[in-house]
């Protein structure tokens, strides 16, 4: 049997969730491994010591530790959907960077010895005003469908709107909003959210998807 690539991955990393969103699209079979945070494999943290998900390990030993060039390595492999004719690396860039640390002191704002994370809450609003506006003028930033830009940017939208559903639902940002809901309630990030046990050495292969 032709050995599969060997996907680490954390269900709720919104890292890893857009890395399997994309191999789940590409539909090229790997062995998914899910890890706990606590308790990293040494086999994950040899393959990459940095530590953090998602990771593949590819048969020839090569190894992918960024989310975004598992991204493209799967969709390169396969696209059917045409994604990749939509990557935005700016708008990318502008969300992994500067929306990702507010979100970051916005979420966990004892982690950075901050009384709260409003201001830098108010901040990522700039970012999201902007994502509105793109979103005004298609469904989706990839046009008519989803594509590498809205699946790379998106779970972190979800994680900031998660934060306070309440405050996020009343802003004023009903094409982010729409653009959400749709991405949150797809066929393709159900898939991707199922619940796997914690890998351990020994355990039978799970294939994904």
């Amino acid at each position: 049997m032709t050995a599969l690539p060997i996907l680490y991955s954390f269900r709720r990393c919104p890292y890893a969730m857009r890395a399997r969103m994309a191999v789940a699209v590409s539909a090229v079979q790997v062995e998914l491994r899910e890890i706990v945070l606590r308790d990293k494999p040494s086999e994950m943290l040899e393959a990459s010591p940095k530590g953090t998900v998602p990771v593949l390990v590819l048969p020839d030993g090569r190894v992918l530790d960024e989310s975004l060039d598992i991204m493209r390595w799967a969709l390169v492999q396969s696209d059917s959907l045409g994604w990749l004719a939509h990557d935005d690396p700016n708008l990318v860039l502008a969300t992994d960077g500067p929306f990702k640390i507010a979100l970051d002191r916005y979420k966990y704002p004892h982690r950075y010895d901050l009384n709260d994370g409003t201001a830098h809450r108010d901040a990522a609003l700039a970012h999201l005003g902007d994502l509105n506006d793109l979103l005004s003028a298609a469904l989706y930033l990839g046009g008519a469908q989803p594509a590498f830009t809205d699946i790379a940017i998106f779970p972190f939208v979800r994680q900031f709107a998660a934060t306070d559903a309440i405050w996020f639902a009343a802003l004023p940002l009903p094409a982010l909003q729409s653009w959400l809901s749709a991405l949150v309630s797809s066929d393709l990030f159900a898939s991707i959210m199922a619940r796997y046990p914690q890998w351990k050495v020994g355990d039978a292969p799970v294939r994904f998807p």
